[in-house]
């Protein structure tokens, strides 16, 4: 197991360092923010003073060399638009993301794989049909639309949830989150019930696919011509083969629910970080645009790393045919 984790850990390495290169490349190259920061009628001098200041007018190459440098302190340079660094300022609108995401995937799972287990157990019953069709409009339906749809219904109708925004933090062991609050949670159900539908749709959907396929394994079987009690084989035999496929999923798309909850975000105008990345790509605000992704990659890179060993706890096949390559 050491050995597996050690060479997930030098691959994650490698592909941080790659995506440092692209991301940098990609936003460094695109644009003059320039352009946008200065007053049109400003003098030549203004300008020149300005492109200096931002360290804009060294080579690409000299630029990378220094934005590395600074990585590696912890200072990727300060927004154009706050003037503040801007890793710091990422980081500080990223609990509110992660409470979003976390929320959101919890009613994922909760919903998705009870529901997709009956599905799966009960194919041709009337609950399996329907539970189906419920995922098919989870899928269809626009996120931004399903977003309006809850806030006219819950907040401007029935009057129950308030329509955006997020609540006072309550404080837990030191800790400070609106996890921790009546109010926080008042105004969490609604971008989180939004943001989990296509997730729930998904997994539940993965979910059933998993079981139809698990009821015909052998090892099923048998267990069910010794006698075994339904609730066993499901919960002992066969639940433990559907979750490392639903595991890999859950891993990936939690990644996904924080890096792309901008709809979300921008309709509940919840102050995450998918609304500030919104608002620094439409100034070019390249320093905040590129933490933003250096924050997303190492996320995804964390949770693959997390994922991968649970695949090998689940199935230590995975890690026996990695030493062997």
């Amino acid at each position: 197991m050491t050995v597996f984790i050690i060479r997930r850990l030098l691959q994650s390495f490698f592909v941080l360092v790659a995506m440092t290169v692209i991301v940098f490349v990609a936003v460094y190259a695109i644009g003059n923010p320039v352009d946008i920061l200065i007053a049109p009628d400003a003098t030549q001098a203004e300008r020149t003073a300005a492109i200096a200041r931002l360290g804009l007018d060294q080579p690409l190459y000299q630029q990378y060399i220094s934005f590395v440098g600074n990585l590696l302190q912890g200072d990727v340079g300060r927004s154009f638009v706050f003037n503040v660094p801007a890793f710091s300022l990422v980081l500080s609108r990223l609990p509110a993301t992660l409470e979003l995401a976390l929320f959101a995937l919890s009613l994922s799972i909760l919903i998705g794989i009870p529901l997709g287990l009956w599905a799966g157990l009960k194919p041709q019953s009337i609950a399996g049909h329907s539970i189906m069709v419920g995922s098919i409009f989870g899928f269809s339906l626009p996120n931004f639309w399903q977003g309006l749809m809850l806030i006219l219904l819950f907040a401007v109708l029935l009057g129950w949830l308030p329509s955006g925004g997020r609540g006072e933090p309550g404080e837990f062991l030191g800790m400070q989150s609106t996890l921790f609050s009546l109010d926080g949670w008042s105004h969490l159900i609604l971008p989180s019930v939004n943001l989990a539908l296509f997730k729930t749709a998904l997994i539940i959907r993965l979910t059933r696919a998993s079981v139809l396929e698990a009821i015909q394994l052998d090892f099923v079987k048998f267990a069910r011509a010794k006698g075994l009690r339904e609730g066993r084989i499901v919960g002992v035999h066969i639940l433990k083969v559907i979750m490392i496929p639903v595991i890999t999923i859950i891993g990936l798309e939690f990644g996904t629910l924080i890096a792309f909850a901008v709809v979300t975000e921008t309709v509940f105008a919840w102050p995450g970080i998918g609304k500030l990345i919104i608002d620094s790509i439409f100034v070019l605000d390249r320093p905040v645009i590129v933490s933003y992704l250096i924050v997303i990659v190492l996320t995804f890179i964390t949770i693959n790393l997390i994922v991968d060993v649970l695949y090998s706890v689940f199935d230590p096949r995975v890690r026996l045919q990695d030493l062997g390559a």
